[in-house]
């Protein structure tokens, strides 16, 4: 009976968190990073120069965007006509920009973003716990058909390979769910891993850690009585996040000013509280903002390069 109860609690978890990381739709940037009927009139009419530099820094000079391209543009969606919010990326397979994209995972065929990152972590770790329970409760008949202490009957082949998917299922899992363990502690996604966020003023890998708690909370919120459970309790709003560059990351080392050592001799100011701040209280719990740094970078979020150039990506 026990048996009985836990396996169809693992099952149910299972499945549950499968169906929402399958059918919960991917989030897309708010039409507010969308370029305005003008705007794309003007970029299709201009040839590539000033012109369309100056459309990109009036779309985004009052958006929340801190994060650029390699050359230092600012993240242009040629297919969408968007300003890339942080942390979205273009789907090949969607053909649509996806926030807070993580990868699109055939598996699940979907691609896991902001909205079902959440369900997903649970799908892995509830699969895991599935796998194992149904090897661990395998195990003695596994042993017994090596030792001919099973009847000589089909089923016994039955056990042999339910025991041999389970265990190989186990592994891959246990693999893949302690790697996004880790992107979770660190506050990083798989294509962040790849390739590092590029900052207004350099690049930084863990320019979105805020420590293990804070990292944590993100993704799965603050009532810990949702954490276990496949509904959605992440925090933000998906196209704005905090970074360490205005709240001196926990887990590196601090610097006088709250800056990390490598931009101490920059002239540059790193950029105010973000605009959203007040839909992530995850920084409300830290030292008071800067007044003169809000004033220096006061109309100037979207405009920090002056030789903006539109770039594509995927």
């Amino acid at each position: 009976v026990v048996c009985l109860v836990a396996y169809h609690i693992f099952f149910m978890l299972f499945v549950w968190s499968y169906w929402k990381t399958i059918f919960t739709l991917p989030m897309n940037p708010s039409k507010e990073f969308h370029l305005s009927y003008s705007d794309k009139e003007s970029l299709e009419r201009e040839p590539r120069g000033e012109s369309q530099q100056e459309v990109l820094r009036r779309a985004a000079k009052d958006l929340p965007i801190y994060t650029r391209t390699m050359s230092g543009a600012i993240r242009y969606c040629d297919r969408c006509h968007l300003v890339k919010p942080d942390r979205c990326h273009h789907c090949s397979v969607c053909d649509k920009c996806i926030l807070k994209m993580d990868h699109h995972c055939p598996w699940v065929n979907n691609c896991v973003g902001f909205s079902n990152y959440k369900f997903f972590l649970l799908f892995l770790a509830y699969s895991l716990l599935y796998c194992l329970f149904i090897a661990a409760t395998d195990l003695q008949y596994f042993i017994k058909f090596w030792t001919n202490g099973l009847p000589d009957t089909q089923a016994k082949f039955h056990i042999m390979f339910l025991f041999f998917a389970a265990a190989m299922f186990s592994v891959s899992l246990s693999s893949l769910f302690g790697y996004h363990c880790w992107l979770v502690s660190k506050n990083k996604s798989t294509l962040e891993v790849f390739r590092a966020p590029i900052f207004r003023h350099r690049t930084d890998k863990n320019g979105f850690s805020l420590g293990f708690s804070k990292n944590l909370r993100q993704v799965f919120g603050d009532e810990k009585k949702y954490w276990l459970l496949p509904v959605f309790s992440s925090l933000g709003d998906g196209c704005s996040f905090p970074t360490c560059l205005v709240n001196q990351d926990p887990e590196q080392a601090s610097t006088p000013g709250g800056l990390n050592s490598t931009s101490k001799n920059e002239n540059h100011l790193f950029p105010a509280k973000p605009l959203r701040d007040s839909q992530s209280h995850l920084l409300t719990d830290t030292l008071s903002w800067s007044e003169t740094s809000g004033k220096a970078e006061k109309g100037k979020v979207g405009m920090s390069n002056p030789a903006l150039t539109m770039e594509n990506e995927t």
